[in-house]
């Protein structure tokens, strides 16, 4: 639903009484109109999660303004915080191989305006899309990577990252594994798609070692890249029944649906700031 442009309130801190009151109060006193709230308070962390959309222009100040006033009601309740504009697009850098539908997903979102973004690139590790991509006006970088050149290759990449001012980055299906150095340079900034519903069945072919394993159920998980391999934090997660009958063909066939959906409702619930990390978890208000 379009409300107009509104700012969203992302914060964690130690739980105690009191958090909501405090918060909403604030914007009370200015006048702020709440359009959305969604709170969590973790018993094992003692640690409380919220995030608040406030209505822009029901506030007689603008986003700075409003950063500088919350800010010792934060530094009172101890949050890590950041406060977003609706009105500004997030820019989404796009990697690809060889494997089309989840890229093609993504754009077609992007060119109805489902997803309001700026694709400012996609770069890939083959040529394959370059043609597909540059048809929709986006620029498009090849860069090959291989077991003698990663080190340069990733520079690169990390170079054609910050010179488009990325605010994430999407793995559509980027069959490559990022350097350590690649993924701490942006944390929690990288997402990918991957063809199993992990923890199970990670690295190469999942889809074979469930059929292997006789498994019923089929899925694909969204989640932030890390250093280690698969294990980084869960957006979000999907699955598709399947039988006896079905081969390694079929069940790829089936996953490419699922993890179309996935990355795009993970990609989301990111972009909308609906995504809190806490260690090695996620909170995600739906």
């Amino acid at each position: 639903m379009h409300r107009g442009r509104y700012y969203t309130l992302t914060a964690s801190c130690p739980d105690r009484t009191g958090i909501i009151a405090r918060v909403t109060g604030f914007f009370a006193e200015h006048q702020g109109w709440i359009l959305e709230s969604s709170f969590h308070a973790d018993d094992e962390s003692a640690r409380y999660f919220m995030r608040i959309e406030i209505k822009a222009d029901s506030l007689p100040f603008m986003l700075a303004t409003l950063r500088e006033r919350f800010r010792p009601i934060a530094e009172e309740l101890e949050m890590d915080w950041k406060i977003t504009d609706s009105a500004v697009k997030k820019r989404v850098v796009v990697l690809v191989s060889k494997q089309e539908h989840c890229l093609y997903d993504l754009l077609a979102r992007w060119q109805s305006k489902e997803l309001d973004i700026e694709i400012p690139c996609v770069i890939a590790n083959h040529d394959t899309f370059r043609g597909f991509v540059e048809w929709h006006g986006i620029p498009f970088h090849h860069v090959p990577v291989t077991p003698e050149n990663k080190v340069k290759a990733y520079a690169e990449v990390r170079r054609l990252i910050d010179e488009v001012r990325a605010d994430s980055i999407v793995l559509a299906r980027y069959m490559q594994i990022l350097s350590g150095e690649l993924c701490d340079a942006y944390p929690c900034r990288i997402l990918n798609i991957h063809h199993s519903f992990l923890p199970s069945f990670v690295g190469a072919k999942p889809y074979h070692q469930a059929w292997q394993r006789g498994v019923k159920l089929i899925g694909a998980t969204c989640h932030y890249v890390t250093a280690e391999l698969d294990q980084g934090p869960i957006i979000e997660q999907d699955v598709i029944r399947i039988d006896h009958s079905d081969s390694p063909e079929d069940m790829v066939r089936y996953g490419k649906d699922i993890e179309k959906t996935v990355l795009a409702r993970g990609l989301r619930y990111h972009l909308e700031d609906r995504v809190l990390v806490h260690g090695h978890k996620t909170i995600v208000f739906r």
